[in-house]
């Protein structure tokens, strides 16, 4: 029997041939979209921030840098950006990039028919939360003006240290209002797309590749190395590390993509690169279906979980086990506070008192998971410790990254494997998220509590003060709640040949533009 590097080697041979991309790189799943404001998942904004830029960039340090806005200004009391946008930047129809493009697509992120999850994002400007809330119905009294064709004032709520690192978030680009309104979600198909980013979108080719071509109207093109770059979506972690070996592929970048059997070699390779960054691997619960809208069953649930058998059975990166949603030291030395670490007599107390001893009369609840074998290995240890500690029934269920977004975003699942990679260095990225009616809560969980507390860190200029009331917010959420499931802390990985790959570099946000990659000579 052919085996199945050599079948696709096979496969790869007998193909048309055509010509390689600067640079091929895997990723794990298919994008779910190419739009900046409905993008959620960083395989898919790995491909979005590669086409728009806001009026910041990311680095390859990961800090953001002045993008499509060359200088700003800062208020004394902090709460007004102005914005200068710099001369000789356009779309890739030959058309300038304008402050009013800016207005424009934050009206857009923020008008609730757009679904974006991503627009509580904005609610730090100046009224932007009660318009997209629908309390206010008036744009113009929302903080974001263009003063001129260059210009661009920004008016916020209150003083927002990390502002300027927001401004480089893809939600925050500006997209082509004509084209959307003239072909619908079909805008972002190549043969439609208007973008102002370092990159075209060449060629999309679904579950198969994604073709991207330098932009020759980016303003920075000089410096952007990579001509074309093919991403290809492969799920199957050993099928990738094949392409890879094979020299089909030049970049991997996926924690999941590494196999679980192979970890040990894999760590001892020059090529194999590892570092820590802001992310969290954890459970969400579906506070909405019995029976965990108990938040008992909810406390037995976090209580059973043993994080450390976890990271040195399965994931074995190195990653630590997480105590709280937020990793250490995020922000201005933020620390979580403790949430439920594994206490077997404890979770059989709960569940007991929640009507369920032993297990008995529990229902059969399911665990959705996405396709990748570290991934099937977590659910399946998740499995055993629930039915051994608690001696209740969890089914597995995979699902496809696209599918198992929207089963998320629906509420269809009573517990769920997530992440959360920060997208700035702050608390309030991965705590914001949780407020009633977040896009990104996905849990059906709400507490007035939670959202007053979330309120007042917004509002408090002290940082000290404001790392304790986050501190606070928290454990409502992790330990008295127990609304969602911290397990471990992510590493970051790569798969690269660092002596002839430049430009890669780990970084906290695990942001890797392809813009500042480029071959050494």
């Amino acid at each position: 029997m052919l085996s199945s590097a050599a079948f696709l080697f096979c496969l790869g041979a007998c193909a048309p041939e055509r010509e390689r991309a600067d640079l091929v790189f895997i990723q794990s799943a298919e994008p779910e979209t190419l739009d900046p404001v409905l993008a959620t998942d960083q395989v898919s904004m790995r491909i979005a921030t590669s086409l728009f830029e806001g009026l910041c960039r990311i680095n390859q340090q990961g800090r953001a840098e002045p993008g499509m806005a060359e200088r700003w200004d800062i208020s004394e009391d902090r709460k007004t950006y102005t914005f200068h946008l710099r001369a000789g930047t356009f779309w890739t129809d030959g058309m300038p990039v304008i402050a009013q493009n800016f207005v424009e697509s934050w009206r857009r992120a923020l008008d609730p028919a757009t679904g974006a999850d991503y627009a509580s994002l904005l609610h730090v400007i100046r009224n932007a939360k009660a318009y997209s809330e629908g309390t206010e119905k008036d744009f113009f009294k929302v903080g974001v003006r263009a003063s001129g064709e260059k210009t661009l004032i920004v008016e916020l709520e209150n003083p927002t240290p990390y502002f300027v690192d927001l401004s480089s978030f893809v939600t925050l680009a500006p997209v082509p209002l004509a084209t959307i309104n003239k072909h619908g979600t079909s805008w972002i198909k190549p043969a439609n797309i208007i973008n102002n980013g370092a990159y075209l979108l060449e060629e999309w080719l679904l579950d198969d590749r994604i073709r991207l071509r330098k932009n020759p109207r980016y303003w920075d093109a000089a410096n952007v190395k990579m001509t074309t770059i093919e991403v290809k979506p492969v799920q199957d972690a050993n099928t990738a590390l094949s392409y890879f070996h094979t020299g089909q592929c030049d970049l991997m970048m996926d924690k999941g993509m590494v196999p679980p059997t192979l970890t040990q070699k894999l760590k001892q390779q020059p090529w194999f690169h590892t570092g820590p960054f802001l992310g969290t691997w954890f459970i969400r619960t579906n506070v909405t279906r019995p029976p965990f809208n108990d938040p008992r069953v909810r406390q037995a649930f976090a209580l059973a979980v043993d994080k450390k058998r976890i990271v040195e059975k399965i994931t074995q990166l190195g990653e630590t086990p997480a105590w709280g949603i937020t990793p250490p030291g995020t922000g201005q030395d933020y620390q979580a506070p403790p949430g439920l670490d594994l206490n077997v007599a404890e979770a059989r107390r709960l569940l007991a008192e929640a009507g369920f001893p032993d297990g008995k009369g529990f229902p059969r609840v399911e665990y959705l998971y996405i396709p990748l074998p570290v991934e099937r290995n977590i659910a399946i240890e998740l499995q055993a410790m629930w039915q051994d500690t608690l001696g209740v029934t969890v089914n597995l269920t995979k699902q496809e990254q696209k599918v198992w977004l929207k089963s998320m975003r629906e509420l269809d699942y009573h517990l769920c494997r997530s992440s959360w990679v920060g997208d700035y260095n702050d608390p309030s990225t991965f705590l914001d998220m949780f407020t009633t009616g977040n896009g990104n809560n996905r849990t059906g969980w709400a507490n007035k509590k939670y959202d007053g507390l979330i309120a007042d860190a917004a509002r408090e200029p002290d940082i000290a003060r404001r790392n304790m009331v986050f501190q606070e917010a928290e454990q409502t959420l992790i330990r008295d709640e127990a609304a969602v499931i911290p397990v471990y802390y992510y590493v970051g990985v790569q798969f690269y040949h660092g002596e002839r790959l430049k430009g890669v570099q780990a970084n906290l946000i695990d942001d890797h533009p392809f813009r500042c990659m480029s071959w050494s000579r």
